[in-house]
C-alpha cells in the first residue's frame, strides 16, 4: 500500500513540473458538474461519464463512473482543479487525490440559490471569469422572472415520481420540489423526513394526486399512465430527464416547462 502511494506521489510531483502556463486545468466527476463548468467558461480536460452537455462535452476523455474514479489517469491529467459531488463521487479516492496535492472542491447544489453560487464560485477558475459571473446573474434573473409571473398560482397536487419498480419521489429538501412549488405545484410528499422516500402506490392513491411529473419524454408519460391505470387518472407530464435531474443551469428550462404545464391560464 506505501509503495502504491510513493508510485502515485511521484507520478503527481512529475505531473505538476510540466504543468504549462495557461488555463487552469479542470475536471469534472458528474455530469451536472460539466454543465456547470462549460456554463462558466471552463472546457474541462476530462469528464464523467454521461456528461453529454453541451455536445463538445461528448467528446472528452472520461475519468469516472459509478464505480469510482481513474485515480491514476487523472494525476496524469495534471488538473489544477477537481470538481466532486458528495451524491457520487468515493470519498476515499478524493481524500487520496487531496493528499497528493490536487485542490478538490465538493459541489453539490440542491436550490436555485446553490447552483447560482456555483457558477460565481467558478469564476476563479474559469479562463473568462465574467463569463461565469454573467451565467450566475442571467440565471438568477430568469428565475426571478419566472417567480414574479407565477406569483399567484393555481395550486395543483403533484405526484413527483422518479422510477416505477421501486418508486421514488423527491420530499421538501430537493431542488425538485423547488422548482414545483415555484409553479404552484404541492408536492403530495414534501413532509417525507428522507428528501428522497421510496414510497409505495397505495401511500400514492391515498393523496389524490392531481398530476404526475416524471422525467422522461412522451413515450414515458404514455406508459407511466398506463401504470396508474384503472386506479389514478391524472395528466402525466414529463420533463426532459437531464432538465429535471441535474443540478445544473437547465434546471430552469424544467422549471419553465413545469410552469407552463401546472398553470396553463397564464399563457
Amino acid at each position: 500500500m506505501a509503495k502504491h502511494v510513493i508510485c502515485l506521489l511521484a507520478l503527481w510531483l512529475f505531473s505538476s513540473l510540466a504543468l504549462a502556463v495557461g488555463a487552469p486545468r479542470v475536471i469534472t466527476l458528474a455530469p451536472h458538474l460539466t454543465e456547470l463548468a462549460f456554463a462558466a467558461g471552463i472546457t474541462p480536460v476530462a469528464v464523467s461519464a454521461w456528461s453529454d452537455y453541451p455536445p463538445e462535452a461528448k467528446s472528452l476523455e472520461q475519468v469516472a463512473n459509478w464505480q469510482g474514479i481513474k485515480l491514476e489517469r487523472i494525476l496524469a491529467l495534471k488538473p489544477d482543479l477537481v470538481l466532486a459531488w458528495r451524491g457520487g463521487s468515493p470519498q476515499r479516492q478524493i481524500d487520496q487525490l487531496r493528499a497528493l496535492g490536487v485542490e478538490v472542491i465538493w459541489l453539490d447544489p440542491n436550490s436555485v440559490d446553490s447552483i447560482v453560487a456555483a457558477l460565481h464560485q467558478l469564476a476563479a477558475w474559469s479562463p473568462a471569469p465574467q463569463q461565469a459571473h454573467r451565467a450566475a446573474e442571467d440565471l438568477a434573473a430568469r428565475f426571478a422572472a419566472l417567480r414574479q409571473r407565477y406569483a399567484n398560482p393555481t395550486h395543483r397536487r403533484v405526484f413527483l415520481q422518479f422510477g416505477q419498480q421501486p418508486l421514488f419521489t423527491a420530499a421538501r429538501a430537493t431542488l425538485q420540489n423547488q422548482l414545483l412549488t415555484l409553479c404552484g405545484g404541492e408536492n403530495i410528499f414534501a413532509a417525507s423526513a428522507a428528501p428522497w422516500p421510496q414510497v409505495s402506490r397505495e401511500q400514492v392513491l391515498a393523496r389524490h394526486p392531481d398530476m404526475i411529473v416524471i422525467p422522461g419524454d412522451s413515450h414515458a408519460a404514455a406508459q407511466i399512465g398506463r401504470f396508474w391505470q384503472p386506479q389514478l387518472s391524472v395528466p402525466v407530464v414529463a420533463i426532459p430527464e437531464d432538465w429535471l435531474s441535474r443540478p445544473g443551469p437547465r434546471s430552469v428550462l424544467a422549471a419553465e416547462k413545469l410552469c407552463q404545464a401546472l398553470q396553463p391560464d397564464k399563457h
